[in-house]
């Protein structure tokens, strides 16, 4: 690494910018056919609960263009799709083709085939004309994002006059006390659950300390105002383990 080089986290580690995005992949290749189980690992379960909290909220209408962006195995655009009906469309992005070929493999995929799209790209460089969707989300995606203002700032480019961003992210409990509490559940038993049920114990230590790393839910919601969102807002999912974020292009 040369002194001029840009530096990011991975994880708890500092690395070149331009190598996090490769790092990235390797995580998400090694846990890609057991990624629901990852994530169930992860939250205990409880992020389809938060998914549909997500869906409650974001309200999906019949006719709107989605963008899942880091949308992996397909979970939001389902959830997505079968709200808005068979009008709407999603367009599924992710770093990572491993992870879109498992989703493309999921029954609701085929279900769906004529209202879906699946593509290979980069947040923060998305292979869209500006002005292109009625809703992007993305879910626990941007933490693993080498530059997230970037990241917002292509959503807002590529969403319409009138669109939403809706962010799902794991976030930070606003009680030192519980903070601390998940923090040992979090550094002591998932790595452990990781190697039993995947035998992967790198990836899910880098999981749990990108979660420590991501910004409080007051850092991100400016973050997202400097994007040039406006009516920013966020709402706590099980005491802050996780928060939606919702921003509008107005």
């Amino acid at each position: 690494m040369t002194q001029d080089s840009k530096t990011t986290h991975f994880g708890f580690q500092t690395v070149a910018e331009d190598q996090k995005a490769g790092m990235v992949q390797g995580v998400f290749s090694s846990v890609a056919a057991r990624y629901d189980i990852m994530n169930d690992l992860m939250s205990g379960g409880i992020h389809r609960l938060w998914k549909d909290a997500m869906m409650d909220w974001l309200a999906p209408r019949p006719g709107q263009q989605l963008l899942d962006v880091a949308g992996g195995t397909g979970d939001i655009a389902f959830r997505f799709l079968r709200r808005a009906g068979t009008t709407a469309r999603a367009t599924v992005l992710d770093l990572t083709e491993p992870m879109l070929i498992e989703g493309q493999n999921r029954a609701e995929a085929a279900n769906m085939a004529g209202q879906l799209d699946w593509v290979v790209g980069d947040a923060m460089a998305l292979p869209f004309p500006p002005a292109s969707f009625d809703v992007y989300t993305i879910s626990f995606g941007i933490r693993n994002v080498t530059r997230i203002e970037d990241a917002l700032r292509e959503a807002f480019r590529v969403l319409r006059p009138g669109g939403r961003l809706m962010v799902l992210e794991f976030s930070q409990i606003p009680n030192d006390l519980m903070q601390k509490v998940y923090d040992l559940y979090s550094f002591n038993i998932i790595p452990t659950m990781g190697q039993v049920v995947t035998g992967d114990r790198d990836s899910y230590q880098y999981l749990v300390e990108s979660i420590r790393r991501f910004p409080d839910q007051d850092r991100f919601a400016e973050m997202i105002r400097c994007a040039g969102f406006e009516q920013v807002r966020y709402r706590n999912l099980s005491m802050g383990i996780a928060a939606l974020h919702s921003g509008w292009k107005l």
